[in-house]
């Protein structure tokens, strides 16, 4: 397999690599972040990512397709739908805050961080970490890979 080809790493079986097919490219995130900061119609997205409705346009078919968001028709002549975050969708807020939280710690170094909050509580939330079964925190050196499960994730 030639790893420079995206037909072959879309045919891997590496999470990764096909996740990033479906939401990599740098306009589909701001889609799914402005999804989830509650933006629903096609020119509430384009105002406010400043993006060319061709572009627009088939950033969101591929979210639709890939069941990241719902298409909903809002009114009868399906003149004016929304777009609204599916469970897929919505489960990729834990990737964007950890992505955020790595922009804030090494490119936006010239101001404070972006403060999230528990709506509930008004508590600031934790930085997101990868975790052992106890909870305690795990750097990357202290992580392996199950070598007998990614071998047998890679059989037909």
């Amino acid at each position: 397999m030639n790893r420079k080809d995206p037909a072959a790493l879309h045919e891997e079986c590496c999470a990764i690599t096909r996740a990033l097919t479906q939401i990599g490219d740098w306009w589909s995130l701001m889609i799914v972040r402005e999804a989830m900061l509650g933006t629903r119609r096609f020119s509430d997205f384009q105002q406010a990512l400043g993006i060319a409705r061709n572009i627009l346009c088939n950033r969101l078919n591929r979210l639709v397709d890939a069941g990241v968001l719902n298409r909903v028709e809002t009114d009868e002549a399906g003149r004016r739908p929304e777009y609204r975050l599916t469970e897929k969708g919505r489960d990729l807020f834990v990737a964007l805050t950890a992505l955020r939280q790595w922009g804030d710690k090494w490119i936006l170094t010239d101001r404070p961080p972006l403060a999230l909050r528990d709506r509930h509580s008004g508590r600031p939330v934790r930085p997101v970490q990868v975790l052992d079964a106890d909870g305690e925190p795990l750097s990357l050196h202290q992580v392996m890979i199950d070598e007998d499960e990614a071998v047998n994730a890679r059989l037909p």
